[in-house]
């Protein structure tokens, strides 16, 4: 039977692992058990269980604090996921611990993993070696992609991921409950984004060359044309909204049509002055 897992990607500070947390204790209240494996080594702390930690098997501070490597933070970051592409045998013996099948893998925010360092595809052609169906999930924080140059910054970012790693993908655009009312009216724009209409009226034409219009151009030609870039929007106080996301991931990596089934837990307790129909005939 096939296993499932969302690698969870995107920029530094974008809520990968706030996004990893909410879906732990969404599916716990649909009694579903999701387990997650943080895959970076810069990592500091997180407010949920870990199935397994990159960390006991190499920390960032370790290459850098290393005298014969010498690394600064991107560097030792990097090494530090070379080293985890050398190890994989380690990532196996964690991930053999556990019956459950449904695994996020809390990635590393260093973009250049994603967009033309070769380890994220090798370890997605790892995880799929040993029979995990993968969807890449794409974080973005929504407060960085409400102006146009920005959004065509993420847009790019995503695409790029996406090209490179050539799995399911979804692109979500966290933190959208913090966002300011005005900013609020401004996102609809960006989910269902003209991009020669966006980048022309932040650029106006007077101020750049016919060389950069025509860049700008091209770009959103090609996204626009093609429609290889869509965001979701994610609202963590909005359980609905966190159902269509998980449903659009679970379609993505087929996740349930080889399951079999499986009863539901039952309640410890049932009060009895309650007379809940449970749906079941008795004995």
């Amino acid at each position: 039977m096939p296993r499932y897992g969302q690698l969870v990607i995107g920029p530094a500070g974008s809520g990968k692992s706030t996004y990893c947390s909410n879906i732990v204790k969404h599916c716990e209240v649909l009694r579903r058990t999701v387990h997650v494996v943080n895959l970076d080594p810069a990592a500091e702390h997180f407010d949920y269980p870990v199935l397994a930690d990159i960390r006991e098997l190499i920390n960032v501070d370790d290459a850098m604090e290393d005298d014969t490597l010498r690394f600064g933070p991107n560097g030792g970051l990097v090494f530090c996921m070379e080293y985890l592409a050398q190890n994989f045998d380690w990532l196996h013996e964690q991930l053999d611990e556990i019956e459950d099948d449904y695994i996020l893998f809390d990635c590393p925010g260093q973009i250049e993993l994603y967009t033309h360092i070769p380890v994220m595809r090798q370890l997605v052609d790892t995880l799929q070696n040993w029979d995990f169906r993968i969807c890449g999930v794409f974080i973005v924080d929504s407060q960085f992609m409400v102006e146009p140059s920005k959004f065509v910054s993420g847009v790019m970012s995503a695409l790029s991921a996406m090209v490179n790693l050539e799995i399911p993908h979804v692109n979500v655009m966290t933190k959208v409950d913090l966002l300011s009312n005005k900013a609020k009216k401004k996102l609809d724009r960006y989910l269902e984004p003209d991009l020669h209409s966006l980048l022309h009226e932040e650029f106006e034409e007077t101020k750049f060359n016919h060389r950069f219009r025509k860049l700008n151009d091209s770009i959103a030609t090609m996204i626009d044309d093609y429609s290889l870039v869509k965001f979701i929007p994610l609202d963590i106080s909005d359980e609905e909204n966190f159902n269509d996301l998980l449903i659009q991931i679970d379609l993505a990596i087929q996740y349930g049509d080889d399951l079999e089934h499986r009863e539901i837990r039952e309640p410890e307790e049932i009060d009895d002055e309650t007379n809940i129909d449970s749906g079941f005939d008795g004995p």
